[in-house]
């Protein structure tokens, strides 16, 4: 069994030294990137906020390296078994913050993108995501799918191999590891105040979108100016539906750009990733969720492959999968998958 706990991490520590030796050379390019790590004062404790204070304001097309933290506490994790010295400092740091909720993600940010208006899109393109930490962790929620049915309020350590790209679940069971970031939100409109860190919404948020990995690109419509982008709620690997809410939970790094699109609108947050177009719908209602997400697909074809909206309905039938994205946020999510395969003329 791979032990977490038996080294350092020195590769790591090195990693973050580096890391602040280039804030000071806040360029924002592709080698020489902004770098946002998470403090008390780069943070924000359970929200998206229209009046959020920015950690870091950039331009469109700038690239930020951001690290996010846990979804957990120090000693919850201890309970658990991770030992102290384990426990990143950044985690314990951030505990002092006063003003948290009404969610409970960590989330690091706002980025405040200078060009971004309402009525714009924002797309972050995920360069690459790296493991922050050698472990991650699994708990039943009370807010679990079948919370009413399974009543055990485990916390589960899981080992992360980095190099095999496995999580240790058990013996003789390995989860191959893909890493995203479950929350990615901008601010929602200013009249609903501070949003809950755990619906996701028209603004993005906690998505738990497990396509968002490395490599695509999440497109949200900017609410506010500025958009004040948060990042969060790391997953080193998770199902879709995230029964039990949580996956493997854990710290990241990510390589990010932001670009703003003018003259360019969509209501709901969409993805592209080297193989699928994927429209999302969230609502209380799984159905009301699943109408959204296809809505959004028919528009999609509508807009940007010319066809009628009988045409991308029928499309829809015979080439997009429909998936349950989670079921456990209070705003559950769906999101279509078209493959662009398909397509088999190009501009």
């Amino acid at each position: 069994m791979i032990s977490p706990f038996k080294y350092r991490i020195p590769a790591f520590v090195f990693l973050c030294v580096v890391y602040n030796l280039v804030t000071a050379q806040k360029t924002g390019s592709a080698t020489n990137p902004y770098v946002l790590n998470p403090t008390p004062t780069t943070v924000v404790w359970g929200n998206y906020w229209s009046e959020a204070k920015p950690a870091l304001h950039i331009q469109s097309g700038d690239y930020v390296t951001v690290r996010t933290l846990i979804t957990s506490n120090p000693e919850r994790l201890e309970a658990a078994g991770v030992p102290p010295d384990q426990v990143e400092k950044e985690l314990r740091d951030v505990q002092s913050i006063k003003e948290k909720g009404p969610g409970g993600h960590v989330l690091t940010g706002p980025i405040y993108i200078e060009e971004a208006e309402p009525g714009d899109v924002l797309e972050i393109k995920i360069k690459s995501i790296d493991l922050a930490i050698p472990y991650g962790y699994n708990a039943i929620g009370q807010s679990g799918y079948l919370s009413d049915e399974i009543f055990d309020r485990k916390m589960k350590i899981i080992p992360l191999d980095k190099d095999k790209m496995i999580g240790h679940f058990a013996d003789g069971i390995d989860v191959p590891l893909h890493p995203f970031f479950g929350s990615m939100g901008v601010a929602p409109p200013k009249e609903v105040g501070k949003w809950n860190s755990a619906p996701p919404w028209i603004h993005g948020g906690n998505l738990d979108n497990k396509e968002l990995v490395a490599g695509s690109s999440l497109f949200i419509p900017v609410h506010v100016k500025g958009a004040l982008f948060e990042i969060g709620d790391g997953h080193a690997a998770q199902g879709n539906g995230e029964v039990d809410i949580t996956a493997i939970e854990t710290s990241l790094i990510g390589h990010l750009q932001f670009i703003v699109h003018k003259g360019k609108t969509i209501r709901w947050p969409r993805a592209e990733t080297a193989t699928h177009v994927i429209t999302m719908g969230c609502d209380r209602d799984l159905n009301a969720a699943t109408h959204i997400a296809i809505r959004e697909m028919i528009q999609y074809l509508m807009e940007e492959k010319n066809l009628s909206q009988a045409e991308a309905y029928m499309l829809c039938s015979i080439a997009v999968d429909v998936n349950i994205t989670e079921l456990v946020d209070g705003n559950v999510g769906v999101h279509a998958m078209l493959p662009k395969n398909i397509f088999t003329k190009h501009p």
